[in-house]
This record gives C-alpha cells, structure tokens and sequence, in this order.
C-alpha cells in the first residue's frame, strides 16, 4: 500500500489537503505545521521528520513553502522516502531562506505574516475565501530562516508538478537563478498543470491524478 505524507505552504494546515487526500488510493496523512509564535524552519522539519521515522517508502509531497521542509527532512532520513513530489516548489540550496527566494523580506505583524486578506495574482481557478477564512499567520521565522540540509535527499527520485510556470521555462531559469539550480539535475521527472499555484484548491483532481502516478512510478 503506497503511504503519501502531503505537506502545506504558507497560512495552511493539512485541511488544505483534504479533498487531493480523499481521492489517493493507499494512507494518506495530511502534515499540520505548528504555527505558533517563535516557530522556525527547523521546528517544522524536526515535526516532519518524527512523523517519517514512522513510515517507509513513502511519497513525500512538498507545496510551495513545504518544498523547504520536505528537502530537509528526506535528507535526515532518506531510507523512509521513496519519491519527494514538489507542487509548484522545489529544494533551495542550502543557506537559502523563503525571503531570499521571494526577493524582498516578508510583511510581518507581530512575528507573524498575516493571511492575504485578497487573493494573490496565483490564486486563480477557486475562491480564496477557503483561505482568508481557515487559514492562520505563517511565524516569520518560517520565511526568513535560511534551509540547511546535505546531499542525501538527491539520491531519492524527485518530481515537480509545475502549475506557474513550464518545464522549458524552468530550464531557462535554472542556469541563471540559484533557487532553481537543484530542479535540473539528476533523477527528476516533470509534471505540468497549468493551475495557479494552489492546485489543491483548484484542480484537486488532476493534482491527485499526478501523486497516484507518481507512486505507481516507483512500484
């Protein structure tokens, strides 16, 4: 039985996951990141890796932020994961931060990023109320903590579901940006799904569709 771990971005809880989990055959555990205050990158791999001790051969699936956190927790415990799936995301190099990717330092209110109270230019195809209402402030320290991890986790197969930009496009970049150097090399397998960037809002379907076959990938 094929055993998923779904992982969330920024403001989101393993309900973000809930309609992309019930359509996965096999166990399927939606990760909930602590998002109390002083919570840090580290916290959340720490959080993710007890919960891989756990399990084995497990497809581990990263959106956005949760790209971070899963790169490093594989990397701690690789002989638990079978694939890493990036959802819109991908592994940072190691020293790099949220902030740093993103190009500017975070809006913060009391340590904490608020939820967009509009919805960004990415959210297209679902309504961000779903977000706005059941989301929680991301602690700063999530976008401004620099990832650090080795080099165990690029043993492991890796995919990326792209829903911003293409596969070509991504290549383009890859040459000249850092945060996209490590998506080029090695055991990778490319996904498009040209959704916005919260597909598991918008197309929970199609984005279940591509998990499954990632699993059946690795059987």
């Amino acid at each position: 039985m094929t055993t998923y771990v779904l992982v969330p971005g920024f403001w989101l809880g393993g309900w973000a996951w809930d309609e992309v989990a019930a359509a996965l055959p096999g166990e399927v555990y939606t990760f909930s990141p602590d998002l109390g205050a002083g919570i840090g990158v580290e916290d959340h791999v720490t959080q993710l890796t007890d919960v891989l001790r756990g399990l084995d051969d497990v497809i581990l699936v990263g959106h956005s932020y949760g790209g971070m956190v899963i790169t490093t927790a594989a990397d701690r415990v690789p002989e638990r994961v079978a694939r890493l799936v990036y959802v819109d995301s991908g592994p940072m190099p190691d020293g790099m931060s949220q902030a740093d990717f993103d190009g500017s330092p975070p809006h913060a209110v009391d340590g904490f990023i608020p939820v967009p109270a509009e919805a960004p230019p990415a959210a297209a195809g679902f309504d961000w109320a779903v977000v706005r209402e059941r989301g929680r402030p991301q602690p700063v320290a999530t976008a401004t903590d620099p990832v650090r991890h080795g080099s165990a986790w690029q043993k492991i197969p890796r995919t990326a579901v792209l829903c911003s930009f293409t596969e070509a496009q991504l290549r383009g970049m890859a040459g000249s940006v850092p945060a996209f150097a490590l998506m080029v090399d090695g055991d990778w397998t490319y996904h498009e799904l040209p959704t916005g960037h919260w597909p598991m809002f918008s197309e929970p379907q199609a984005l279940a569709d591509l998990l499954s076959a990632s699993a059946t990938a690795d059987s």
